[in-house]
């Protein structure tokens, strides 16, 4: 257990409980559109297999499954419900490296979907991963893991959170942003759609699951708001100080395609400190749940400290 990461005064070694978390995730994506790949659309299953297994930590159902757990409910038989996370996350990723959106080659180290397999096969793919979470949690396999009583606000949460009300008119908001001086509050509500969605839904996601009260689900989804908000400043600044080696894509392009961005409106200083204040913010919203609640604040301040 590496015990040089961890922090002083906590017991849990992060990196060794977010490797462990991907690893229960990346085993559980494996099994998926393995039946396709031997079809007559099996290139098209072979590349959102590309994309999906391509690595990544993983973060959104991660978070799903740490919530979870903090309100004392075992994980184990509700992977499943939480994979659409990840699926909804790949699709984004998949259509944001297109020509007609930020016309990315390299994505985590390796080609982008489109320039392996085409840009029309890689806009299927999206598709395809974005219907397919839905399949996933309606599917009436999943009945005697959870009622479909208790899967229908969490098929509403994902698809409200996935659209135009979400990440989809968030992206639209930060496209037509390009070249426009926002204000910081006009910033944070275009980051809160875009990036803060689905890191809000995938903590509300896993409370839904757990079957959280109404005071836990509110202090849980201030916590998703707060690090919604801290991923997209560390981003930002990652954009700015890290290597493309460590992001595995072209880091500096924001600067260059004229994107409101945290260092570019208020300094690079002042975003970090932001990005402390939401990490406060995160950290006294899951107060109420004890030493249980440890991953989830361990998690905060990985994402404002990640270097990828």
């Amino acid at each position: 257990m590496d015990r040089g990461f961890q922090k002083k005064g906590s017991s849990l070694d992060i990196r060794n409980y977010l490797n462990h978390q991907k690893e229960r995730v990346d085993k559980a994506l494996d099994l998926l559109f393995r039946e396709e790949a031997g079809r007559a659309y099996g290139r098209l299953a072979e590349g959102i297999r590309y994309s999906l297994l391509a690595g990544g930590k993983r973060i959104r159902p991660v978070l799903a499954l740490a919530t979870i757990e903090a309100l004392g409910v075992p994980s184990d038989p509700l992977v499943p419900l939480v994979l659409p996370l990840e699926l909804i996350h790949t699709y984004s990723l998949v259509h944001d490296d297109l020509p007609a959106m930020d016309n990315d080659d390299l994505r985590r180290g390796r080609p982008t979907n489109h320039v392996v397999y085409g840009e029309a096969a890689a806009i299927l793919a999206g598709d395809a991963l974005l219907t397919h979470a839905f399949t996933l949690l309606s599917d009436p396999v999943y009945d005697n893991i959870l009622p479909v009583s208790r899967r229908l606000p969490v098929i509403h949460e994902l698809s409200v959170a996935s659209g135009i009300a979400g990440m989809v008119g968030g992206q639209f908001l930060d496209i037509v942003s390009e070249g426009k001086s926002l204000t910081l509050p006009e910033l944070e509500d275009l980051h809160s759609h875009k990036t803060g969605a689905l890191l809000r839904v995938s903590v509300r996601i896993g409370a839904i699951l757990a079957g959280a009260g109404e005071k836990e689900l509110r202090g849980l989804t201030r916590y998703g708001e707060a690090i919604g908000i801290a991923f997209q400043i560390a981003d930002d600044l990652l954009d700015v100080e890290a290597t493309a080696e460590e992001m595995g894509k072209a880091t500096g392009k924001d600067a260059g395609k004229h994107k409101n961005t945290y260092p570019g409106l208020v300094g690079v200083e002042k975003a970090r400190a932001l990005a402390e204040e939401k990490r406060r913010e995160a950290h006294e919203a899951v107060a109420l749940l004890g030493d249980k609640g440890e991953p989830l604040r361990e998690i905060a301040s990985y994402i404002i400290e990640r270097r990828n």
